[in-house]
């Protein structure tokens, strides 16, 4: 049975994995056809660059952080509720 944990946890993480990226190639492309004055602004805090790479950080970072929050949120809690039942 274990053997399915690990096997679920990896396809999540690479599932994860592969959102990131796919945000931070589209920030790329994005970034290279928008020539806009006004760059993008993580969490509304920090300034980025009008670029490629200044696009691909913030969908990198902004999709990062909003998915892996809850995912965090999820693995805690199921290991948790795990914990109590046995």
């Amino acid at each position: 049975m274990t053997t399915t944990r690990r096997d679920g946890r990896r396809f999540v993480l690479s599932l994860y994995l592969a959102i990131v990226g796919i945000a931070g190639v589209l920030g790329l492309v994005l970034g290279e056809y928008i020539f806009a004055g006004a760059g993008p602004e993580l969490f509304f805090v920090i300034d980025l660059p009008a670029t490629a790479l200044g696009f691909a950080t913030f969908g990198i970072v902004t999709v990062g952080v909003g998915l892996g929050l809850p995912l965090a949120l999820v693995v805690y809690l199921s290991r948790r509720v795990d914990d109590k039942d046995t």
